[in-house]
């Protein structure tokens, strides 16, 4: 594996605090495009995406999770589904669209801009569903906020290895 992936991948953080610069359409789709690259079982590649700056949809969107601000705050956003009639078992379909995910975030990474994965909205499905115009087909997995980090000063830390490896046999 390329160093570059093994530093993005510790380096990538969640980002919350987004500057007002638009995000260019080209670098969503990259983002997105990262995304499709992910592994699927039967390579079928069930998600699907909403691209979404319009002010007035993230308002809408904001109300149905406890993350509005951030909603609100991004200059984009990326919905992100799957396609249930792509699917064809719930769990490793459910499992491909988080490696999906990941790979957008570290695409987001990579290109300079910040991300962050919103998970909380997915009890509100159904209206998003109805905000977004999209049938019910269209299973939400995620929604990205996306934009121009405000700051990139975010901390984490990790506990040691040892204390995640259950056996070595």
């Amino acid at each position: 594996m390329s160093s570059s992936i093994l530093a993005a991948i510790e380096q990538r953080r969640s980002i919350r605090d987004f500057t007002d610069e638009m995000v260019d359409t080209a670098m969503l789709h990259t983002i997105i495009q990262a995304g499709i690259w992910a592994p699927s079982g039967l390579n079928n590649q069930p998600w699907r995406f909403v691209i979404i700056t319009d002010t007035a949809i993230r308002s809408r969107l904001a109300e149905q999770t406890h993350y509005g601000h951030i909603v609100l705050n991004a200059p984009a956003l990326i919905g992100v589904f799957l396609d249930r009639e792509s699917m064809y078992d719930d769990l490793k379909d459910a499992q491909s669209a988080g490696a999906c995910i990941q790979n957008m975030l570290l695409a987001t990474e990579a290109i300079g801009l910040g991300a962050v994965w919103l998970g909380q909205i997915l009890k509100n499905q159904e209206k998003v569903n109805q905000i977004l115009d999209l049938n019910e087909n269209q299973e939400l997995m995620a929604v990205i906020a996306i934009g121009h980090p405000s700051r990139r000063d975010q901390q984490s830390q990790r506990k040691p290895l040892a204390e995640f490896i259950v056996k070595e046999l």
